[in-house]
């Protein structure tokens, strides 16, 4: 009896001890994985599912927050070179030349030897109304000392900006002085220009530069343009040389004012974007004066939207070199804590359909790009440049390319006459920065006499610039080679003296003073006097040569 009885429970029995191994192994599973196994097979992604086990498993304490911050960045860089990640600092300091204004004190500065340096107090400023000059080195910021590692630029930036109205105190240094004299300044609206030189070059030719495409710069044309009415301006240069872009809606409103009724300026289409086209609405009130555009390979983005649209259309040449090649349209989405992201939605497209968006396969490669070109002899020679888009055509049947950039109607070789190995060491190691805000600094009084850009000219020529930059240089580091100075004497020259030129006056002088013998300007003057402003209609098998060849 009681070994049937016995057998009788056995199969509970071993029920009850599978069960009991179920929950213990459970249990075990848990307090040692963190249940993790369920995480893994859950339906979540699997960069959430891979936060989860770091935050519950890693041998140390992880600020999950810090590694989501540093993967971004890596997650959309396999995205596109455009596709970004931005900070709330940087998302400020990036958005402030675009919106037209910024609140802080109203100075312009470099860092020198770990010093702030004021380089130009803005009129009637904040700074210039507290008793600021250009010159004076700033030491000190709300009685703290702000000298050494600490003096970057973000963090000048994030120091002198702030809320209208609020106060900063200030410590500086003035030129010849010893003692620290201290003076606060009220914050206050700081106005950003995106056109920073309106003038007339000529008689008839009026010249406009433009940095950018921010929120202002439409209006800020259009009283370019009235300035340049006024002094009966009846051909039109825009430089966008070296401008880097912005709003599209910007560059659509000032190609507007060129192209008649109807006439397409730029479309863009994405995946989740169907297309949409930009028009001119014939509302322009420059729609028939002879235009020149001047880009090159620094002209990008909404450069490009107004350049291919005056290209694309036949309404006005096109000079300088190819341009940067960004046909990738960004959408800004910002989190709560003020960060954000510029996730690429769409591609834009100039009015003859292509996309000049150059090619990308790595990021190194892209960024390369401008050596590339440079070493393969694009900026010296039209025949250099490489085109991997097919052909389109223009409204008048011009052979144009897609696939990087804007190729000009008329190329402008980079001028290598006098390019020596010591004329690109003092250019790019900043010794020419330094020393002509030094030379500035110590003959200001004498500088700031000489109101005329050709009268400081002049004067800084007869005091034997070259041969001062060349001694200073010298002693920083850059061993003088007399052959190479002199074989470089007149592009030394012209840098040290349009850098001191901007020290003293401001970037219309600036510009004013290099445009003077600049090959682009000298093209475009000799268009508008052979009345060649607008393109006239190839035959086909023509187009082609004309572009490549011009």
């Amino acid at each position: 009896m009681s070994k049937n009885k016995t057998n009788r429970f056995t199969p509970l029995w071993m029920a009850v001890c599978v069960v009991i191994g179920i929950l213990v192994g459970t249990f075990y599973a848990n307090h040692f994985s963190g249940n993790r196994l369920n995480i893994i097979n859950s339906s979540g992604n699997k960069l959430n599912n891979l936060l989860h086990i770091i935050d519950d498993q890693y041998v140390d304490t992880v600020n999950i927050n810090d590694l989501v911050e540093k993967a971004m960045p890596q997650i959309l860089a396999e995205l596109d070179p455009h596709s970004v990640y931005i900070t709330a600092r940087e998302g400020e300091i990036a958005n402030d030349d675009l919106r037209g204004s910024f609140f802080g004190i109203g100075i312009e500065f470099v860092i020198r030897q770990d010093t702030i340096r004021v380089q130009n107090v803005i009129g009637n400023g904040p700074a210039e109304r507290a008793g600021m000059m250009a010159g004076d080195k700033i030491v000190e910021v709300d009685d703290s000392s702000f000298v050494g590692k600490i003096c970057t630029n973000e963090e000048a930036m994030h120091r002198l900006k702030g809320p209208k109205d609020t106060k900063v105190k200030i410590g500086l240094i003035r030129y010849g002085e010893k003692k620290v004299r201290h003076i606060t300044i009220t914050r206050g609206e700081i106005p950003t220009k995106s056109v920073t030189a309106c003038y007339m070059i000529d008689d008839e030719t009026g010249y406009i530069k433009m940095k950018n495409f921010g929120e202002n710069t439409y209006p800020e044309l259009l009283i370019a343009l009235a300035k340049l009415a006024q002094q009966s301006f009846s051909n039109l240069v825009i430089d966008l040389r070296g401008n880097t872009g912005g709003y599209l809606e910007s560059a659509v409103q000032i190609a507007n004012e060129f192209l008649s009724k109807g006439q397409l300026i730029v479309y863009t289409e994405g995946r989740s974007f169907p297309r949409q086209e930009y028009r001119a609405d014939g509302r322009g009130s420059y729609q028939n004066i002879p235009l020149v555009v001047l880009v090159d390979e620094g002209s990008a983005s909404a450069s490009e939207i107004l350049a291919g649209s005056i290209q694309d259309n036949d309404r006005g040449t096109i000079i300088g070199r190819r341009s940067f090649g960004k046909g990738l349209v960004q959408k800004p989405m910002e989190f709560s804590d003020h960060s954000m992201i510029r996730l690429t939605i769409a591609r834009y497209y100039t009015p003859s359909g292509r996309c000049i968006q150059k090619p990308y396969t790595d990021g190194k490669h892209y960024d390369d790009d401008w050596l590339s070109r440079y070493q393969h002899g694009e900026f010296f020679s039209v025949d250099s440049i490489k085109h991997t888009g097919p052909q389109y055509h223009t409204a008048n049947g011009r052979v144009v390319y897609g696939g990087g950039g804007i190729t000009p109607d008329i190329f402008i070789p980079e001028d290598t006459l006098g390019m020596t190995s010591y004329y690109k060491e003092a250019t790019m190691s900043g010794l020419i920065l330094q020393f002509a805000y030094n030379y500035t600094d110590e003959n200001r009084q004498r500088l700031s006499e000489l109101k005329e850009v050709k009268d400081m000219e002049r004067y800084l020529k007869s005091q034997n610039i070259v041969e001062k930059f060349a001694n200073f240089a010298d002693k920083n580091g850059l061993k003088r080679r007399n052959l190479m100075i002199q074989k470089s004497h007149k592009l030394l020259e012209r840098f040290v003296i349009s850098r001191i030129i901007y020290n003293i006056h401001n970037e219309q002088s600036w510009t004013e003073y290099l445009n003077q013998d600049d090959p682009s300007i000298k093209e475009t003057l000799r268009l508008f006097k052979a009345g060649e402003a607008f393109p006239q209609k190839p035959v086909a098998e023509e187009a082609g040569k004309k572009i490549a060849h011009a």
